[in-house]
């Protein structure tokens, strides 16, 4: 009996000013604002190889594609019918010379990952937005379940599957919610070192709700904080900071190579 193909209802929306396109499901897991501050606080060149940990529909990689020319950008997700929007999505936005999505579960082996073309220590940079909410919390809609949703151990797969795929000295940016900054450091400190963490505050005074690092494979440089991204003043209009990454394309302190 063959599978059936699940057909997604969607919309076509404009993020970044415009600058990307991104057709993308109606109901779940919807384009916010961690994709592109993933992508502003990722550095990389041209000729580089980039891959995105748990893409969707390939926000962060795209961005990060648009920003830098010449950037090579393998999309990694598990849902198939998001793996199609993120390929259709390189091709509506002219970066499919560049960007191509493969369906693959980032906890997979090696030999899976091989298969799919991407070889152990081939990538330059590798960016993600782990799961990170834990299931108690999070949504009862299956598809912000699974893109939101923790498991005991998700990080620590995440973080391995990025040390398999990068070269020795390639740079690891990640965002995660502020207040598990000890199980970011303590998966970190396995393979990684010179980690830079920039805090991301949603009004001035308030505490981070999210963070940003910055780690590469095989330092032994010290941490670096950084100072923090405050997303809106106290009447809740968006910083000028903010506005610069999140709807013109700036990057942030992070993103230095």
């Amino acid at each position: 009996m063959m599978a059936q193909t699940v057909q997604l209802e969607t919309t076509e929306d404009a993020v970044l000013s415009g600058q990307l396109v991104l057709r993308q499901p109606l109901r779940g897991h919807r384009v916010g604002h961690d994709a592109i501050l993933l992508a502003a606080a990722t550095g990389a060149r041209a000729g580089e190889h980039a891959v995105d940990l748990g893409a969707g529909v390939g926000a962060a990689g795209l961005a990060l594609a648009r920003r830098v020319d010449g950037l090579a950008v393998t999309l990694v997700e598990i849902d198939p019918a998001l793996t199609q929007l993120g390929q259709s999505n390189a091709e509506r936005n002219s970066l499919a010379s560049l960007v191509r999505a493969v369906c693959l579960d980032v906890a997979a082996p090696a030999a899976a990952f091989a298969a799919a073309g991407l070889a152990k220590e081939g990538a330059d940079r590798v960016l993600m937005n782990p799961p990170f909410n834990v299931l108690e919390n999070s949504s009862p809609d299956p598809g912000r379940r699974a893109a939101h949703a923790a498991t005991r151990g998700t990080l620590r797969h995440w973080v391995r599957a990025a040390s398999l795929l990068l070269r020795a000295g390639g740079v690891l940016t990640l965002i995660w919610r502020a207040d598990g900054l000890d199980e970011v450091l303590a998966e970190l400190a396995v393979g990684f070192g010179a980690i830079s963490l920039l805090p991301v505050h949603p009004k001035p005074g308030e505490p981070a709700i999210r963070v940003l690092a910055r780690a590469t494979k095989g330092s032994r440089a010290p941490l670096a904080l950084l100072p923090g991204l405050v997303l809106a003043d106290a009447a809740g209009k968006p910083s000028a900071a903010a506005e610069n990454v999140l709807r013109h394309g700036g990057v942030l302190p992070l993103a230095d190579v």
